[in-house]
């Protein structure tokens, strides 16, 4: 699992934008910016889509004003089902990223099996990344939502 006070793996993740897929390398994403990334287990998912995402929606302008230069959610997903789950959550503000075949989150040894939902997921997360460094990784423990929660993040800014 990466850690603290290592870079960020070089990857690839999807967004749908203007109707068109487009391809975002990691080391660009996470270049010369202040980045809070946060990953769910799925879109559309019950902590996921009540208190997850929409926490991480009502501060945004907060953390842009802390310095976060891009908030961004990611999730094995497709690109069509985090688009899909960003208009439904009014996270205009975010990047909603999809991981699609999970190489990312296993690149980030974050993944975990979940078998009863499909495959692969992410663990749910959130990290603060300074110029491609992680500074602070948060990892939930299963079946828990604390250390990961936006308001826990913005305070440990």
């Amino acid at each position: 699992m990466i850690n603290n006070n290592e870079k960020m793996p070089v990857g690839q993740l999807q967004q749908i934008a203007d109707g068109k897929l487009l391809n975002h390398q990691t080391d660009e994403l996470f270049a010369n910016k202040k980045v809070v990334l946060f990953a769910v287990p799925g879109a559309f998912t019950p902590t996921c889509s009540a208190a997850h995402l929409p926490g991480y929606v009502v501060l945004a302008d907060e953390f842009k004003a802390k310095g976060v230069d891009s908030i961004i959610c990611l999730s094995v997903n497709d690109a069509f089902v985090m688009n899909a789950w960003g208009a439904a959550q009014n996270a205009e503000n975010l990047l909603m990223l999809a991981d699609s075949d999970g190489s990312y989150t296993k690149a980030l040894g974050l993944e975990m099996n979940a078998a009863a939902l499909g495959g692969i997921r992410s663990q749910r997360y959130a990290m603060v990344i300074d110029n491609g460094v992680v500074v602070n990784l948060q990892v939930e423990k299963p079946q828990e939502f604390e250390v990961s929660k936006a308001e826990a993040i913005f305070a440990a800014l």
